[in-house]
């Protein structure tokens, strides 16, 4: 990759690891619905301007309504539902270790598309899921053993374990969508896909938005919050992602999931001054090594070899 293509990519991964942080300051005034069905409505909205303004908007119409069942699935799998189950968690945990967790998303990837797909897993690949899962098991250790989440009342390990599932779930329901896109939208425009699934997840949460209103004032805090999600982490991010894609090819955009969690536990510190343990930035660091050999960004360990201990050994 370029500087410029490089530079894109550290933009696109501190938008998403800000994610985190905006549904941590917006979600305890708008409530999970509300906030995650403002999230997708605005990015939906923002999406489809930029259909129009490229003069796509009719064939994407005519491919959404062709597709509608389709968009409606990966619309839940890969927005309504892990949207709003990230929320729910980061009633609990941190922004950062929210972000932590969705780095397992191609961990769970991986074991769907060998479940689902019958793609191949090496015995490395397999080594790499096992490394990943034993870095989610120390993270959540230590939440439970130093619990320093998103409130400031004492926390059970209960509530932590529910909301690590919660956080563990999103992940492993952006790996079911990854499958069922490849499967059943293959070949369809990549910006129209991203409006419609944002549409589709937009009349999802509506009538949960609706019921769950909230009946006090919102903060400017928190509507600032929304926006922000709406536009730049929904909106702008899959933009980039997309041209990312088409530019440098998705394996090299996909490491985008190893820069995401750094932003993401950096802006938790600066803005909300989360605590960051020696033992959660151990869990990190396995994770995305972890993450690193599932996905095949490394495809072998470099090991001294019989020609290459015999240079040694003559030097």
């Amino acid at each position: 990759m370029n500087p410029l293509n490089i530079a894109q990519l550290l933009v696109l991964a501190a938008l998403w690891g800000g994610s985190f942080l905006f549904i941590r300051v917006g979600v305890n005034d708008f409530g999970v619905a509300p906030l995650m069905a403002l999230r997708v409505g605005i990015g939906a909205l923002f999406l489809v301007i930029m259909l129009a303004l490229r003069g796509k908007a009719p064939d994407a119409w005519r491919t959404i309504r062709s597709r509608a069942w389709p968009l409606f699935v990966v619309g839940f799998l890969n927005s309504a539902a892990p949207f709003c189950l990230f929320a729910y968690a980061e009633l609990t945990l941190s922004a950062g270790v929210t972000s932590v967790m969705n780095a397992t998303t191609p961990l769970w990837g991986a074991v769907v598309a060998y479940l689902w797909l019958k793609d191949r897993l090496s015995g490395l690949r397999i080594a790499g899921l096992v490394i990943g899962f034993a870095g989610v098991l120390a993270l959540v250790w230590d939440q439970i053993a130093t619990p320093h989440g998103a409130t400031t009342a004492p926390v059970s390990p209960a509530t932590t374990a529910l909301a690590t599932a919660a956080a563990l779930g999103a992940a492993l329901l952006y790996g079911v969508a990854a499958s069922y896109t490849k499967k059943h939208l293959m070949g369809v425009d990549s910006l129209t896909v991203a409006a419609g699934t944002m549409l589709c997840a937009t009349l999802l949460l509506l009538p949960f938005a609706v019921y769950w209103w909230p009946v006090a004032a919102v903060s400017v805090q928190s509507w600032g919050a929304v926006a922000a999600l709406g536009v730049a982490c929904t909106g702008i991010a899959y933009m980039l992602f997309y041209r990312l894609i088409a530019v440098v090819g998705p394996a090299r955009a996909i490491t985008v999931t190893f820069v995401i969690p750094i932003f993401g536990i950096l802006w938790g510190a600066i803005f909300l001054s989360e605590h960051v343990s020696a033992g959660m930035i151990r869990a990190c660091a396995i994770i995305l090594v972890g993450t690193a050999l599932a996905t095949g960004v490394v495809k072998r360990i470099p090991l001294v070899g019989p020609r290459r201990a015999s240079a040694c050994a003559k030097q």
